[in-house]
Protein backbone atom coordinates (compact mmCIF):
# COMPACT_ATOMS: atom_id res chain seq x y z
CA UNK A 1 0.00 0.00 0.00
CA UNK A 2 1.14 3.55 -0.73
CA UNK A 3 0.17 6.88 0.79
CA UNK A 4 -1.51 9.61 -1.26
CA UNK A 5 -0.92 13.06 0.24
CA UNK A 6 -3.23 15.98 -0.61
CA UNK A 7 -2.31 19.11 1.34
CA UNK A 8 -2.26 17.88 4.96
CA UNK A 9 -4.50 14.88 4.35
CA UNK A 10 -3.17 11.34 3.99
CA UNK A 11 -5.04 8.58 2.17
CA UNK A 12 -4.11 4.96 1.50
CA UNK A 13 -4.04 3.33 -1.92
CA UNK A 14 -4.46 -0.44 -1.68
CA UNK A 15 -2.40 -2.88 -3.81
CA UNK A 16 -3.65 -2.88 -7.41
CA UNK A 17 -5.99 0.01 -6.76
CA UNK A 18 -5.97 3.11 -8.98
CA UNK A 19 -5.59 6.60 -7.56
CA UNK A 20 -9.14 7.43 -8.68
CA UNK A 21 -10.65 4.38 -6.96
CA UNK A 22 -8.69 5.08 -3.77
CA UNK A 23 -9.80 8.72 -3.61
CA UNK A 24 -13.42 7.88 -4.33
CA UNK A 25 -13.34 5.20 -1.62
CA UNK A 26 -12.00 7.83 0.76
CA UNK A 27 -14.86 10.19 -0.24
CA UNK A 28 -12.52 12.73 -1.86
CA UNK A 29 -14.36 14.95 -4.35
CA UNK A 30 -12.59 14.42 -7.68
CA UNK A 31 -14.08 14.81 -11.19
CA UNK A 32 -14.11 11.73 -13.40
CA UNK A 33 -15.99 10.34 -16.39
CA UNK A 34 -15.19 7.32 -18.54
CA UNK A 35 -12.72 5.66 -16.12
CA UNK A 36 -10.91 4.36 -19.24
CA UNK A 37 -8.35 7.12 -19.86
CA UNK A 38 -10.24 8.68 -22.75
CA UNK A 39 -12.23 11.63 -21.43
CA UNK A 40 -9.31 12.97 -19.33
CA UNK A 41 -11.74 14.32 -16.71
CA UNK A 42 -9.69 12.89 -13.83
CA UNK A 43 -6.34 14.55 -14.62
CA UNK A 44 -4.42 15.34 -11.41
CA UNK A 45 -0.85 16.43 -10.76
CA UNK A 46 1.97 14.69 -8.94
CA UNK A 47 3.98 17.26 -7.03
CA UNK A 48 6.94 15.08 -6.12
CA UNK A 49 7.42 11.88 -8.17
CA UNK A 50 7.14 10.92 -11.84
CA UNK A 51 3.84 9.11 -12.46
CA UNK A 52 3.89 5.68 -14.18
CA UNK A 53 4.18 6.13 -17.97
CA UNK A 54 0.94 4.27 -18.65
CA UNK A 55 -0.92 6.77 -16.45
CA UNK A 56 0.06 9.67 -18.71
CA UNK A 57 -1.40 8.11 -21.89
CA UNK A 58 -2.10 10.64 -24.62
CA UNK A 59 -1.74 13.75 -22.49
CA UNK A 60 0.04 16.71 -24.08
CA UNK A 61 3.81 16.71 -23.64
CA UNK A 62 3.59 19.85 -21.52
CA UNK A 63 1.13 18.14 -19.15
CA UNK A 64 3.39 15.12 -18.85
CA UNK A 65 6.42 17.26 -18.15
CA UNK A 66 4.63 18.97 -15.26
CA UNK A 67 3.63 15.69 -13.58
CA UNK A 68 0.00 15.46 -14.65
CA UNK A 69 -1.56 12.03 -15.09
CA UNK A 70 -4.87 10.19 -15.38
CA UNK A 71 -6.03 9.12 -11.92
CA UNK A 72 -8.17 6.33 -13.42
CA UNK A 73 -5.11 4.78 -15.09
CA UNK A 74 -2.58 5.20 -12.28
CA UNK A 75 -1.71 2.31 -9.98
CA UNK A 76 0.93 3.95 -7.76
CA UNK A 77 4.42 2.49 -7.51
CA UNK A 78 5.35 4.69 -4.54
CA UNK A 79 3.86 7.33 -2.25
CA UNK A 80 2.65 10.41 -4.11
CA UNK A 81 1.89 14.02 -3.16
CA UNK A 82 -1.02 15.17 -5.31
CA UNK A 83 -2.75 18.35 -6.38
CA UNK A 84 -6.39 18.07 -7.47
CA UNK A 85 -7.90 20.23 -10.28
CA UNK A 86 -10.10 22.25 -7.91
CA UNK A 87 -7.33 22.77 -5.37
CA UNK A 88 -6.61 26.47 -4.94
CA UNK A 89 -3.21 27.68 -6.13
CA UNK A 90 -0.83 28.78 -3.40
CA UNK A 91 0.37 32.41 -3.26
CA UNK A 92 3.64 34.05 -2.30
CA UNK A 93 4.55 37.69 -1.76
CA UNK A 94 6.66 39.46 -4.38
CA UNK A 95 7.96 42.94 -5.12
CA UNK A 96 7.60 45.11 -8.21
CA UNK A 97 11.02 45.83 -9.71
CA UNK A 98 10.02 47.33 -13.06
CA UNK A 99 7.09 49.12 -14.71
CA UNK A 100 7.13 50.93 -18.04
CA UNK A 101 4.70 51.80 -20.80
CA UNK A 102 5.10 49.79 -24.03
CA UNK A 103 2.49 51.57 -26.15
CA UNK A 104 -0.51 53.79 -25.54
CA UNK A 105 -2.35 51.19 -23.44
CA UNK A 106 0.02 48.35 -22.53
CA UNK A 107 2.43 48.31 -19.61
CA UNK A 108 5.40 46.01 -18.94
CA UNK A 109 5.28 44.91 -15.28
CA UNK A 110 8.24 43.06 -13.73
CA UNK A 111 8.16 41.35 -10.32
CA UNK A 112 10.89 39.60 -8.36
CA UNK A 113 10.14 36.03 -7.20
CA UNK A 114 12.17 33.74 -4.95
CA UNK A 115 11.33 30.50 -6.73
CA UNK A 116 11.69 31.39 -10.41
CA UNK A 117 12.67 27.82 -11.29
CA UNK A 118 9.03 26.75 -10.85
CA UNK A 119 7.74 29.05 -13.60
CA UNK A 120 7.90 28.54 -17.38
CA UNK A 121 7.74 31.16 -20.11
CA UNK A 122 4.22 31.16 -21.53
CA UNK A 123 2.45 29.86 -18.43
CA UNK A 124 0.09 32.16 -16.56
CA UNK A 125 -0.24 33.17 -12.91
CA UNK A 126 -2.81 34.98 -10.80
CA UNK A 127 -1.70 38.36 -9.50
CA UNK A 128 -3.48 39.49 -6.34
CA UNK A 129 -3.46 42.87 -4.60
CA UNK A 130 -3.95 43.37 -0.86
CA UNK A 131 -7.77 43.57 -0.99
CA UNK A 132 -7.97 40.20 -2.75
CA UNK A 133 -8.72 41.48 -6.26
CA UNK A 134 -7.13 38.92 -8.57
CA UNK A 135 -6.43 38.71 -12.30
CA UNK A 136 -4.55 36.25 -14.53
CA UNK A 137 -1.60 37.24 -16.72
CA UNK A 138 0.86 35.29 -18.87
CA UNK A 139 4.60 35.14 -18.29
CA UNK A 140 6.46 36.96 -21.08
CA UNK A 141 10.07 36.05 -20.25
CA UNK A 142 12.31 33.17 -19.17
CA UNK A 143 12.03 33.41 -15.35
CA UNK A 144 15.06 31.22 -14.60
CA UNK A 145 17.49 33.60 -16.28
CA UNK A 146 16.54 36.69 -14.28
CA UNK A 147 14.68 35.52 -11.15
CA UNK A 148 11.80 37.72 -12.26
CA UNK A 149 8.45 37.45 -14.02
CA UNK A 150 7.41 39.87 -16.76
CA UNK A 151 3.84 40.63 -17.84
CA UNK A 152 2.19 42.75 -20.55
CA UNK A 153 -0.84 44.41 -18.99
CA UNK A 154 -3.30 46.29 -21.17
CA UNK A 155 -5.36 49.01 -19.47
CA UNK A 156 -9.00 48.19 -20.24
CA UNK A 157 -11.90 50.65 -19.90
CA UNK A 158 -13.39 50.11 -16.45
CA UNK A 159 -10.74 47.55 -15.61
CA UNK A 160 -10.20 47.71 -11.84
CA UNK A 161 -7.00 45.68 -11.73
CA UNK A 162 -5.40 46.86 -14.95
CA UNK A 163 -6.12 50.52 -14.15
CA UNK A 164 -4.58 50.06 -10.71
CA UNK A 165 -1.45 48.57 -12.30
CA UNK A 166 -1.20 51.44 -14.78
CA UNK A 167 -2.03 54.33 -12.45
CA UNK A 168 -1.06 53.35 -8.90
CA UNK A 169 1.27 50.35 -8.66
CA UNK A 170 4.89 51.52 -8.39
CA UNK A 171 8.36 50.00 -8.26
CA UNK A 172 8.96 48.80 -4.69
CA UNK A 173 5.29 48.00 -4.04
CA UNK A 174 4.27 44.45 -3.22
CA UNK A 175 1.58 42.09 -4.47
CA UNK A 176 0.96 38.35 -4.36
CA UNK A 177 1.63 35.85 -7.14
CA UNK A 178 0.19 32.36 -7.49
CA UNK A 179 1.83 29.12 -8.47
CA UNK A 180 2.36 28.73 -12.24
CA UNK A 181 -0.62 27.43 -14.18
CA UNK A 182 -1.39 26.40 -17.75
CA UNK A 183 0.36 24.24 -20.29
CA UNK A 184 1.08 26.61 -23.15
CA UNK A 185 4.88 26.56 -23.09
CA UNK A 186 7.86 25.29 -25.08
CA UNK A 187 9.51 21.90 -24.65
CA UNK A 188 12.89 21.38 -26.35
CA UNK A 189 12.23 17.80 -27.43
CA UNK A 190 11.71 18.35 -31.20
CA UNK A 191 13.99 21.23 -32.12
CA UNK A 192 13.68 20.65 -35.85
CA UNK A 193 9.89 21.07 -35.82
CA UNK A 194 8.33 24.24 -37.22
CA UNK A 195 6.77 26.61 -34.68
CA UNK A 196 3.83 28.78 -35.70
CA UNK A 197 3.09 31.50 -33.14
CA UNK A 198 -0.13 33.54 -33.57
CA UNK A 199 -1.25 36.18 -31.10
CA UNK A 200 -3.49 39.22 -30.84
CA UNK A 201 -3.09 42.16 -28.46
CA UNK A 202 -1.24 41.17 -25.30
CA UNK A 203 -1.27 37.62 -26.64
CA UNK A 204 2.27 38.57 -27.61
CA UNK A 205 3.25 38.15 -23.94
CA UNK A 206 3.21 34.33 -23.74
CA UNK A 207 4.44 34.10 -27.33
CA UNK A 208 7.44 36.32 -26.57
CA UNK A 209 8.29 34.06 -23.65
CA UNK A 210 7.88 30.91 -25.71
CA UNK A 211 9.95 32.42 -28.53
CA UNK A 212 12.76 33.42 -26.16
CA UNK A 213 12.74 29.95 -24.62
CA UNK A 214 12.87 28.23 -28.03
CA UNK A 215 15.79 30.40 -29.20
CA UNK A 216 17.63 29.87 -25.90
CA UNK A 217 17.35 26.12 -26.41
CA UNK A 218 18.75 26.40 -29.94
CA UNK A 219 15.55 25.53 -31.77
CA UNK A 220 16.62 24.80 -35.36
CA UNK A 221 13.27 24.53 -37.15
CA UNK A 222 11.48 27.49 -38.72
CA UNK A 223 9.76 29.85 -36.27
CA UNK A 224 6.99 32.08 -37.63
CA UNK A 225 5.55 34.79 -35.38
CA UNK A 226 2.36 36.67 -36.37
CA UNK A 227 1.15 39.43 -34.04
CA UNK A 228 -1.97 41.41 -34.81
CA UNK A 229 -4.17 44.25 -33.68
CA UNK A 230 -6.80 46.52 -35.19
CA UNK A 231 -4.47 49.53 -35.32
CA UNK A 232 -0.71 49.92 -35.54
CA UNK A 233 -0.68 51.95 -32.34
CA UNK A 234 -1.91 48.94 -30.33
CA UNK A 235 1.00 46.75 -31.40
CA UNK A 236 4.28 46.88 -29.49
CA UNK A 237 7.82 45.50 -29.63
CA UNK A 238 7.67 45.64 -33.43
CA UNK A 239 11.23 46.94 -33.77
CA UNK A 240 12.53 44.54 -31.10
CA UNK A 241 10.99 41.59 -32.94
CA UNK A 242 12.35 42.79 -36.28
CA UNK A 243 15.84 43.02 -34.79
CA UNK A 244 15.45 39.55 -33.31
CA UNK A 245 14.42 38.17 -36.71
CA UNK A 246 17.61 39.66 -38.23
CA UNK A 247 19.73 37.81 -35.65
CA UNK A 248 18.06 34.42 -36.15
CA UNK A 249 17.72 33.23 -39.80
CA UNK A 250 15.07 30.64 -38.86
CA UNK A 251 12.80 33.32 -37.34
CA UNK A 252 10.35 35.53 -39.23
CA UNK A 253 8.06 38.15 -37.73
CA UNK A 254 4.89 39.56 -39.30
CA UNK A 255 2.99 42.38 -37.58
CA UNK A 256 -0.60 42.61 -38.81
CA UNK A 257 -3.15 45.42 -38.80
CA UNK A 258 -6.80 44.50 -39.41
CA UNK A 259 -8.41 47.96 -39.65
CA UNK A 260 -7.93 50.33 -42.59
CA UNK A 261 -4.87 50.43 -44.79
CA UNK A 262 -1.84 48.72 -43.29
CA UNK A 263 1.27 50.95 -43.26
CA UNK A 264 4.46 49.83 -44.94
CA UNK A 265 6.05 46.92 -43.11
CA UNK A 266 2.75 45.63 -41.75
CA UNK A 267 0.53 42.93 -43.24
CA UNK A 268 -3.14 43.82 -43.83
CA UNK A 269 -5.68 41.58 -42.13
CA UNK A 270 -6.14 39.56 -38.98
CA UNK A 271 -3.03 37.79 -37.73
CA UNK A 272 -4.62 34.34 -37.70
CA UNK A 273 -5.93 34.69 -41.26
CA UNK A 274 -2.61 36.00 -42.57
CA UNK A 275 -0.73 33.20 -40.81
CA UNK A 276 -3.00 30.39 -41.98
CA UNK A 277 -2.99 31.68 -45.58
CA UNK A 278 0.80 31.47 -45.55
CA UNK A 279 0.81 27.91 -44.16
CA UNK A 280 -1.51 25.58 -46.12
CA UNK A 281 0.02 22.44 -44.57
CA UNK A 282 0.60 22.34 -40.79
CA UNK A 283 1.06 18.58 -40.50
CA UNK A 284 4.60 18.95 -39.12
CA UNK A 285 4.12 22.12 -37.11
CA UNK A 286 3.65 22.97 -33.46
CA UNK A 287 1.10 25.76 -33.15
CA UNK A 288 0.75 28.27 -30.30
CA UNK A 289 -2.38 30.47 -30.17
CA UNK A 290 -2.75 33.30 -27.65
CA UNK A 291 -5.28 36.11 -27.40
CA UNK A 292 -9.00 36.61 -27.92
CA UNK A 293 -11.00 33.42 -27.19
CA UNK A 294 -12.86 33.52 -30.52
CA UNK A 295 -9.62 33.84 -32.47
CA UNK A 296 -8.05 31.02 -30.48
CA UNK A 297 -11.02 28.69 -30.90
CA UNK A 298 -11.45 29.33 -34.62
CA UNK A 299 -7.74 29.10 -35.39
CA UNK A 300 -7.38 25.91 -33.39
CA UNK A 301 -10.01 24.31 -35.61
CA UNK A 302 -8.42 25.64 -38.81
CA UNK A 303 -4.95 24.51 -37.76
CA UNK A 304 -6.30 21.03 -37.11
CA UNK A 305 -8.00 20.97 -40.53
CA UNK A 306 -4.66 21.97 -42.08
CA UNK A 307 -3.02 18.90 -40.57
CA UNK A 308 -1.69 19.95 -37.16
CA UNK A 309 -2.12 17.29 -34.48
CA UNK A 310 -4.32 18.35 -31.58
CA UNK A 311 -1.45 17.37 -29.29
CA UNK A 312 0.70 19.94 -31.12
CA UNK A 313 -1.75 22.84 -30.74
CA UNK A 314 -1.27 24.89 -27.57
CA UNK A 315 -3.80 27.55 -26.62
CA UNK A 316 -3.96 30.43 -24.16
CA UNK A 317 -7.31 32.21 -24.53
CA UNK A 318 -7.61 35.55 -22.74
CA UNK A 319 -11.01 35.65 -21.05
CA UNK A 320 -12.02 39.12 -19.85
CA UNK A 321 -13.54 39.26 -16.37
CA UNK A 322 -17.31 39.86 -16.55
CA UNK A 323 -17.24 41.35 -13.06
CA UNK A 324 -15.06 44.32 -13.79
CA UNK A 325 -14.28 44.44 -17.48
CA UNK A 326 -10.79 43.03 -16.99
Amino acid sequence: MFDLLIKNNRFTCRPGETVLDALLRENVNIPYGCRAGICQSCVVQSLDVTPPAEAQGNLKDTLKSSGHFLACQCVPEQAMRLKLPAQEAGYTDCAVIGSELMNRNTRLLIIRVNDAHRYKAGQFVNLQRSDGLTRSYSIANIPQSSGALEFHIRCLPGGRFSAWVHDELKVGDSLRVSEPQGHCFYLPDRKEQGLLLIGTGTGLAPLAGILADALAHGHSGPIRLFHGSREKEDLYWTEEMRELAKRYPNLSYTPCVSSGDAPEGFAPGRANEVALAAHPDLSRWRVFLCGHPDMVKNTQKQAYLKGARLADIYCDAFVVSTEAAD
